[in-house]
């Protein structure tokens, strides 16, 4: 009965994927499966959409001198996918640095009001995000960095802490304090016991949590609606823009290539969380 259970769950909750993935190779502009897809008609199936991804944006590629330069440069999905990974990997990046140094200071006992503090740290996880989108959009209004990439980048930033902070935080909660301890007495100072003792047993949270930033940065579309202008377009934003003012399968190809990639980033996730329970000793090697 569990596996059952467990079965149909698993099926109510990738179904919407099942249907994506196979609707991204018709031939024909439709969200529907055609009568040719259903008799498994070879004429019926076709990557035009993960093609138009490339072209989309440009009169004619093929027949432009340096085409792959323009479309590169001026093909909208392209734009939006350079926007993306460029975003998404810088907060990450700043995210994880911030978030592991606000994990170290509250698995200190003797750090006040730890509890306070941490809530304070996810609150971007509780609160709706369109009151969290509001506000930013607000302050950085202000301070005049609105509608430009470093904007986006902070905005992005806010959202994938909180991840670093509970995968770190995690990691941390079966750490031996001894070790610290022991390198300290052995003459060792901060940096030294972080880099060859610390950092080692908490990199796999370390890196789960920048993983986690990153997929939050590279779906995120509210806050890109209220902080980025046409230059910061991003996946999401264009996913939105296509929905609303040119509907087209080439939607569902971008959607079935960030399903892919997500399932990728979870398997690596999933790796890393065993490499870290082998070394904390928590599982059989």
């Amino acid at each position: 009965m569990f596996l059952v259970i467990t079965a149909s769950v698993l099926v109510f909750l990738i179904a919407p994927v099942l249907i994506i993935m196979p609707l991204s190779f018709n031939a024909e502009p439709y969200f529907t499966f055609t009568d040719g897809m259903l008799n498994f008609d070879s004429d019926a199936y076709s990557i035009r959409w993960y093609l138009d991804i490339l072209h989309n944006g440009m009169k004619d590629p093929a027949a432009t001198v340096g085409w792959w330069s323009d479309m590169w440069n001026n093909a909208q999905w392209i734009r939006a996918t350079r926007n993306s990974f460029f975003i998404a990997t810088v907060s990450a990046l700043i995210a994880t640095f911030l978030g592991t140094l606000a994990a170290l200071g509250l698995s200190r006992p003797e750090m006040p009001q730890r509890a306070l503090i941490t809530s304070l740290l996810i609150s971007p996880m509780i609160v709706p995000l369109v009151i969290t989108a509001t506000g930013m959009f607000f302050f950085y209004s202000s301070i005049g960095i609105a509608k430009t990439y470093t904007g986006v980048i902070l905005a992005h930033v806010t959202l994938g802490v909180p991840f670093v902070i509970i995968t770190v935080t995690a990691t941390l909660s079966g750490f031996d304090m001894s070790l610290v301890r022991a390198s300290q007495n052995m003459g060792a100072n901060g940096w030294t016991t972080f880099r060859r003792i610390i950092m080692p047993l908490i990199l796999p949270g370390m890196i789960s949590g920048a993983l986690f930033a990153f997929i939050t940065s590279l779906d995120e579309v509210v806050a890109v609606l209220f902080i980025a202008d046409v230059e910061q377009r991003t996946i999401p934003r264009q996913m939105f823009s296509g929905i609303r003012e040119q509907i087209s399968p080439t939607i569902l190809a971008v959607a079935s290539i960030l399903v892919v990639m997500s399932i990728m980033l979870l398997t690596v996730l999933e790796l890393l969380r065993r490499r870290s329970e082998r070394l904390r000793g928590m599982s059989p090697g």
